[in-house]
């Protein structure tokens, strides 16, 4: 159950508390109280605010919760107001017409969403789902607006988040353009080995954070064509898998891989 067949969507308007602890219940959801100013100083953007500042844009923010696999928004849906995550992982994708999933990006805590829509007016243009149980602060269109027009330096973080983001969409343009699936499956297995991988006898343990059609989204590619390249590296010796569990046998045949031009 979610909280949107619960209470349907408010638009602007503020949950009562009790209608909030009502369905934070129903739903699993923690009810730690969450103290709304300081989740806008820990978002980057906000962050220059002084504390009666945020005290003030708090009282204009509304607490929202999503459980696992709610929709926030959906691309193509009038965009209402500024979502900053306060709690939890929130999935950004785009959808094609035949239902292939593209992911954008897994936003944090503290992390901002649709900031465009905000002020051209236009539609979400991709979607957003909650990865787990997630809070989000919301804060209306006008209410946001005229808060950037009395304080300048939110809106010029505003498009310094804006263009970090418009670099890691060329990003996925290029990868997606010039790189086989190989390629970017191996870049994963890199990147994952080397952040958050253990070193054991066998060799660099580590696990897929998505399940193997989660990461084909990511790639923009299909589930299938994940787990075949992935049995192929393992023929070739690179690698054992295990389910979402990947032992990296051979680190330097991984890179070695992406040395090559595709």
């Amino acid at each position: 159950m979610t909280l949107s067949a619960i209470f349907p969507p408010c638009g602007d308007s503020a949950f009562r508390q009790s209608d909030q602890a009502l369905a934070a219940i129903i739903c699993g959801l923690s009810m730690e109280p969450t103290n709304l100013a300081d989740v806008l100083k820990n978002a980057p953007l906000l962050s220059s605010l002084s504390q009666p500042e945020l005290q003030l844009l708090a009282q204009r923010t509304v607490r929202k919760l999503f459980s696992t696999g709610e929709q926030i928004f959906t691309e193509g849906e009038p965009c209402k107001g500024l979502n900053i995550i306060s709690r939890g992982k929130v999935r950004i994708f785009k959808t094609s017409m035949n239902g292939r999933e593209q992911v954008l990006a897994i936003q944090l805590p503290g992390e901002s969403m649709a900031e465009i829509p905000v002020f051209d007016g236009g539609p979400y243009p991709a979607s957003a789902v909650a990865i787990e149980s997630t809070e989000i602060a919301f804060i209306s269109r006008r209410d946001f607006q005229a808060y950037c027009l009395e304080h300048p330096e939110v809106a010029l973080k505003v498009l310094a988040v804006v263009g970090a983001r418009l670099r890691g969409l060329v990003g996925i343009i290029e990868e997606l353009s010039f790189t086989t699936i190989r390629q970017r499956l191996v870049s994963t297995l890199v990147r994952l080995a080397q952040s958050d991988g253990k070193n054991t006898s066998r060799g660099v343990e580590l696990v897929l954070p998505g399940s193997h059609q989660e990461l084909a989204n990511q790639l923009g590619t299909v589930r299938e064509l994940i787990s075949r390249n992935l049995a192929r590296l393992q023929a070739e010796g690179l690698v054992e898998v295990d389910a979402r569990r990947i032992v990296v046998k051979d680190m330097k045949g991984l890179i070695g891989i992406l040395d090559v031009a595709p």
